[in-house]
């Protein structure tokens, strides 16, 4: 089963760029591709192409406590567009999640890992909840990829 892991965002502007940051800390796990991207739609319909496992991380307003985490299956239920309307992408997370549904590109299997902004203020680093959610992150993504292998065996 091959798994891909996408980190979303901007990595310029605050919180956003929690999804990459996330993607950065998993270069080398065996067994995953890691991909870093802006979230621009059609591109992350193609980078989702070919895997039999995707999972996403990116950054999200819930109105849920900044560096919250929040997992969602994308291939069980279409995520909540509010949680990811203030994007910095020009189309969301959510949207891009059900285009690819619709032209039938949503891999059998997509979770998605929404970390709970503060803030997408240019030029800003992580706020302290998000940077300390970034490692509770990676232990959730690598947990993930280690269920799913278990399952597949």
């Amino acid at each position: 089963m091959r798994t891909r892991v996408i980190g979303v965002g901007h990595p310029d502007r605050g919180d956003d760029a929690v999804g990459r940051i996330v993607a950065a800390k998993l270069v080398g796990v065996p067994g995953i591709d890691v991909i870093e991207t802006d979230g621009e739609a059609a591109k992350l319909i193609d980078l989702m192409e070919g895997a039999d496992r995707v999972i996403l991380v990116d950054a999200a307003l819930s109105g849920s406590d900044p560096g919250a985490v929040t997992r969602l299956d994308a291939a069980a239920s279409r995520i909540p567009q509010p949680m990811f309307a203030a994007s910095s992408h020009a189309v969301g997370l959510a949207e891009s999640i059900e285009l690819a549904r619709v032209l039938d590109r949503l891999p059998p299997s997509c979770i998605v890992f929404a970390v709970e902004a503060a803030s997408f203020t240019l030029g800003a680093p992580l706020s302290p909840a998000v940077a300390a959610a970034v490692d509770r992150v990676v232990t959730a993504v690598v947990a993930e990829i280690a269920a799913g292998v278990r399952a597949d065996a």
